[in-house]
C-alpha cells in the first residue's frame, strides 16, 4: 500500500494484471489486511474480481499458499506483490503450455547487474538447474522477480510446518527436473527496499515516449550496401522533421535506435555518426523539435552482437536508460528487422512503407490515440 504518484503500488500492479485480461485475483494476506479490503473491496471498482485468503501474520509464504489451496485454479500465476514488471502473458503462457513443467519463473536475465541478488541457474534450453534463496551457490545468474506459473499440483509439495513457498516449491521442482524459466530482459521495479523506491518511482512516473528508427524513417535510405556517411549524403524525407516537430510539441520525448554497420565495414567512423547526429538535432530544435537520445550499433551482421537489430538490444539499453515501460512505447521502423526487434521487447511496432511515412503515422495514430485518451481521461474525472 505504499503510495507512489499518490497511488497505492499494489493499485498499480493489479491494473497491469487487468490489462494482461486477467480477471480474478486472489490476495494472500496477514498483516494489516483491514487496510487492503477496505481499499480494493470486491474489485468491481477496478475492473477485476478480488477474493482474500487471511491468515495468521506469523505464516510465511508457503503456508500462506498451502491453505489457500482450494481458492486457486489449476493453473495460475504467482505474483509477489513488491515487484512490478510488464506482464507478457500470452507469450509466457505459450511458453509453458509447450512443456510438461510444473512451474514456470519469470527470471530477469540481469546481463547489466542491475540486482546484486542472483538466485538461480538456467540452462540454454530454459530448464531451472538450480534455486537458491539465500543466493550463495556459485555460478548463480539470474534473479526470479515472481510472475511465475504453476500448476496446482505444486502446492502439494509444501508440508504441514510453517515453511516460505519458494525455498521449499522452486527447490523441489528444480530436484525434479520440473522447473523451466521465461527469460526477460526487461527490468523489473520494486518496492522492497528504500533503495529501490526513487527508480520505481521514475518508472511509474507518466511519462510519453515514443522510438524511432533512423534510415527509412528520418531520411531516405542508402542503396543496398551502402550506407549514409556524413552530413552531406542525409536527405529528411518529406514530413518527418515535421513530425518530429509535432510529437515534441505534443509532450513525446523521441528516442532513435539505427544499425550503422558501416562501421564495422570500414565505410565510416563513430565520429561520422556522432557528426550525422549532431547536424539532425540542430535541423529539428531549429524547427521546435527535439530529440532525446540516439542509440546505434556500430557492429556488422556477423558479430553476434545484443543491439543489432533484429535484436532488441538497443530498445532495452533505451528502457533502463529511462526506465521505461515498453509495452506502453510505440516504435516506428520500416523492415522486418525493426518489427522483430520491437515485438522482442514487447513494443507496440508500426512499419512504414511507401504508402505511409512518419508524418501519416503520428497525424493519423499517434496524437490522435493521445487525444482520445485525453477525452477519456477528461470525462472520467467529470
Amino acid at each position: 500500500m505504499i503510495p507512489v504518484h499518490e497511488r497505492p503500488f499494489l493499485d498499480y500492479l493489479i491494473a497491469s494484471l487487468r490489462a494482461q485480461g486477467i480477471k480474478r485475483i486472489l490476495l494472500l494476506l496477514g498483516y494489516l489486511p483491514d487496510v487492503i479490503q477496505d481499499y480494493f473491496g470486491d474489485g468491481h471498482k477496478f475492473g477485476v474480481e478480488i477474493e482474500y485468503s487471511i491468515t495468521d501474520v506469523e505464516n510465511d509464504t508457503g503456508t500462506r499458499v498451502r491453505l489457500a489451496e482450494q481458492q486457486v485454479d489449476p493453473v495460475f500465476i504467482l505474483l509477489y506483490a513488491d515487484n512490478i514488471w510488464p506482464l507478457r502473458l500470452k507469450e509466457m503462457a505459450r511458453k509453458f503450455f509447450s512443456g510438461d513443467a510444473l512451474g514456470q519463473l519469470t527470471v530477469y536475465s540481469n546481463g547489466d547487474d542491475y540486482s546484486k541478488n542472483n538466485n538461480v541457474r538456467v540452462t540454454t534450453e530454459g530448464r531451472v538447474v538450480c534455486y537458491d534463496k539465500s543466493r550463495e551457490t556459485p555460478r548463480l545468474k539470474g534473479v526470479d522477480i515472481g510472475y511465475s506459473i504453476l500448476r496446482r499440483e505444486a502446492i502439494k509439495l509444501i508440508p504441514e510446518e510453517n515453511v516460505n513457498f519458494e525455498r521449499t516449491v522452486y527447490t523441489a521442482l528444480c530436484q525434479r527436473h520440473q522447473l523451466s524459466a521465461y527469460i526477460t530482459h526487461h527490468r523489473y521495479y520494486s518496492i522492497g527496499s528504500h533503495e529501490r523506491l526513487p527508480i520505481t518511482n521514475l518508472y511509474l512516473a507518466p511519462k510519453r515516449f515514443i522510438i524511432l528508427d533512423r534510415d527509412g524513417v528520418l531520411n531516405r535510405r542508402a542503396a543496398k550496401a551502402e550506407y549514409i556517411r556524413s552530413w552531406r549524403e542525409f536527405e529528411w524525407l518529406p514530413g518527418s522533421k515535421e513530425a518530429v516537430v509535432r510529437l515534441t510539441e505534443s509532450g513525446y520525448s523521441i528516442i532513435v535506435v539505427t544499425n550503422q554497420a558501416g562501421i564495422a565495414h570500414g565505410k565510416m567512423s563513430d565520429l561520422d555518426v556522432a557528426d550525422i547526429h549532431r547536424n539532425i538535432l540542430e535541423d529539428v530544435e531549429q524547427v521546435g523539435g527535439r530529440i532525446e537520445k540516439f542509440y546505434y550499433c556500430p557492429h556488422g551482421w556477423d558479430e553476434q552482437c545484443s543491439c543489432r537489430k533484429p535484436r532488441p538490444g538497443m530498445l532495452f539499453e533505451a528502457q533502463r536508460d529511462f526506465n521505461l515501460d515498453l509495452s506502453t512505447i510505440t516504435f516506428i521502423g520500416d523492415d522486418e528487422r525493426d518489427m522483430e526487434a520491437g515485438e522482442a521487447a514487447g513494443c507496440r511496432t508500426v512499419l512504414l512503407d511507401s504508402s505511409c511515412s512518419l508524418l501519416d503515422v503520428v497525424q493519423n495514430d499517434i496524437l490522435i490515440e493521445k487525444n482520445l485518451n485525453h477525452a477519456t481521461m477528461n470525462i472520467t474525472k467529470d
